[in-house]
Parts: structure tokens; sequence; C-alpha cells
């Protein structure tokens, strides 16, 4: 056979093969990814109910064979400069693993400052293929392992690294968990979207302290991070958008809460996690639960018009709370649609209100997916 011929058809097998993958990428819902009317022939999208082994860790921080997985983290970092200057950050750092068929894993990665001190929002993302990643399938004793080129997030036992950088930010940061793991639902599974089921557990306090380099500046930080894993053989089909919540109060206490909505806007599933001073994970009824959007920012890159601010009543015998939270900057969209191929706002809030007739403060992350222009 002809050479020219023959390095012709491998390209073109590579640039079908790196088409495939963008239509597989694209299909899927990652937080800040929005389900496209693409199809995935190799999977069925409501597979049937499995039964599943309970979550170990260490073992299942480590990375899975499953069709999807995630490691997100977001938090609140403080630092006073030299000139006794205090600076506020929110940060977001999460990378995504998605396996298809034979196809070599694929990781996306997205990095993102909130400097409320100076009242910007800065974010850069990645996407690779990686056909040598060694995967250990939730077998390992070594923890977290994740990297996309030098952004890496490694961890063991609640005690993680995160190391990013962009434009004017570099970051490394150690992150101590001071509570136990959060099975999610009570036993670490939920449905994602109609036949689909997830691994899912948070570390929902954990202390920050290290390194932000800010404008060739370096502070030493430090303050406090929400962390998410969740893993599955789910594709969450039919699945429009969601608001996502993640509240940490002054009063050593934290709630998650999250509304996942079909494609005409219905919500689907309402969930709603109380956990107390003493790591008691309290499952609120989605009943319990009446939200009110405040406001709305219309972004100027997108024309898409999101929800800003919201007041949270909760009101059940086991929480009674009622809460504001307010957007740290109204501008935190993620434009992201060179690595994951959609957009989204997700940001650093601030929190007050009362919980169980006390006056309570906090910070927390809100992420909202799903919206239209």
């Amino acid at each position: 056979m002809n050479k020219g011929f023959t390095q012709k058809m491998s390209i073109r097998m590579m640039t079908v093969a790196l088409s495939l993958l963008t239509l597989l990428l694209a299909s899927c819902n990652f937080p800040g990814i929005v389900s496209t009317s693409a199809q995935l022939p190799q999977v069925s999208g409501t597979p049937p109910t499995p039964s599943l082994p309970p979550i170990h860790l260490p073992q299942d921080e480590a990375a899975h064979k499953d069709l999807t997985e995630w490691w997100y983290y977001t938090g609140h970092l403080n630092a006073t400069d030299a000139r006794s200057k205090v600076h506020h950050y929110g940060f977001e750092l999460v990378i995504f693993q998605l396996l298809r068929s034979d196809f070599p894993p694929i990781y996306a990665s997205h990095f993102a400052i909130s400097d409320i001190t100076r009242g910007e929002f800065h974010y850069d993302q990645r996407r690779l293929t990686e056909p040598n990643a060694v995967i250990p399938n939730g077998n390992s004793t070594q923890g977290i392992n994740v990297r996309v080129g030098d952004w890496t997030i490694q961890g063991l036992n609640g005690h993680d690294l995160l190391v990013a950088n962009m434009q004017n930010y570099t970051m490394q940061l150690n992150l101590t968990g001071l509570k136990p793991a959060t099975f999610h639902n009570g036993n670490g599974l939920i449905t994602v979207g109609p036949g689909s089921f997830s691994y899912y557990y948070s570390r929902t306090r954990m202390a920050v302290a290290g390194t932000l380099i800010d404008h060739n500046q370096a502070l030493q930080v430090s303050g406090q991070a929400w962390m998410d894993h969740q893993w599955g053989n789910f594709l969450a089909l039919g699945v429009g958008g969601w608001d996502w919540y993640s509240i940490q109060l002054n009063n050593d206490t934290e709630m998650m809460i999250y509304a996942i909505r079909d494609t005409k806007d219905k919500v689907l599933t309402t969930y709603i996690s109380y956990i107390d001073a003493n790591d008691v994970d309290h499952l609120i009824p989605a009943s319990a639960i009446h939200a009110m959007v405040l406001s709305h920012w219309t972004s100027p890159k997108t024309g898409i018009t999101y929800p800003s601010g919201w007041k949270l009543g909760i009101k059940d015998s086991q929480l009674q709370a009622t809460l504001t939270l307010m957007p740290q900057l109204k501008d935190q969209e993620l434009v992201a649609t060179q690595s994951t191929g959609n957009v989204y706002w997700e940001g650093a809030v601030s929190i007050n209100g009362q919980l169980a007739g006390k006056n309570v403060g906090g910070e927390g992350y809100v992420e909202l997916t799903g919206y239209k222009r």
C-alpha cells in the first residue's frame, strides 16, 4: 500500500476519533455541563437498577473505571499582604474523568478565582486525552491522584493537595478534613436523572492553608473548603440543569441543597442535607424548603440570565432555618466551551440568617446550570 495513502488514512481516522470524543463529552452531564440532543450509542440511557457495593474509604477516593467521575473543590481564602491589606478570594478546582467504550480516558478541568478584593472573576480550562492513564478502579489505598497537565489533585483520608495556575494566579493549597466524609442519602448512592445512579460523598468542612501568588505577589492564605467526589455509570440523560448550594455556617454546621430540572425546567429531584455540629447528617424532606430568588443578573458575554441572590426557608422537625445567600461577585460565569462544551455560573456567596432561632452567618458556593438566553 502507498505510504502517503496510509498516512492520510491514519490522519483521517484520528480526526474521526477526536470528533467522536468531542460528541461523547458534549453529550454527558457534569456539573456545568447540560445535556445536548446527541446520543451515545455505546451505552443505554436507562440502565437497570444495579446491586451496588457500599463506598469504602480510602479505596474509593481513587479513580474508577466508570462512565463519569469528578473531584470538585470550592472554598474561601483570606490573606494579609506586606502592607497589611486584607485579601479575600473564592476558588474552584475540578477535574472530570470520562470513559467511553474503548476510547482513551478524557480529562477536563476548570480552575477559577473569585478575587473579591479586586472585584474580579478569572478562570481557565483544560482538556486532554490520556491513553496511558492508570485507573485503579477504586482499589488503591493511595488515595486521589488525578491531573490535567500540571494541574493536580492528590489526597488521602481527607488530607488533600491542590495545585493549579493561570495568568496572574498560582495556587498551592493543603486541605485537611475537619469532619468525616458525608455519604449522601445515607449510603452514598443517589439517583441522577431517570434510571441513573451515582456514588456521591462530600467533605463538607476542610481547613485550608497554602500559597496563592496573586499578580506576582506570594500570599500565605487560609480558609475553608468543600469537596465533592461523584462517580458512576450514569449519563443523566433528560436532565436540563440544576441549582446546587453548599452552605458552611459559623456554628460548625453545613447544608447541601440541590434541585435537578428536566429539559422543560420541571423540578425532578430536590435534595436537602443538614450536617450538624456533631457530624450527624440529617436528610430533610423536599417539602420542607421554600426558595425565593431575590434578583437576576444577565451575562454581558453570553446574554444568559441567572438568578442572583436567594432566600431559603426550611421548616421541618429536624431543622428550622431562614438563610439569605448573596453572590460576592455578580459575574462568576464560566464559558467552558473549550473543555466541557457549555456555560455555567459557579460562585462564592455570603450567607446570613437564622438557624433554630439563633443568628448565623457563613459562606458557601452556588452552581447554576441549564439556564438559557
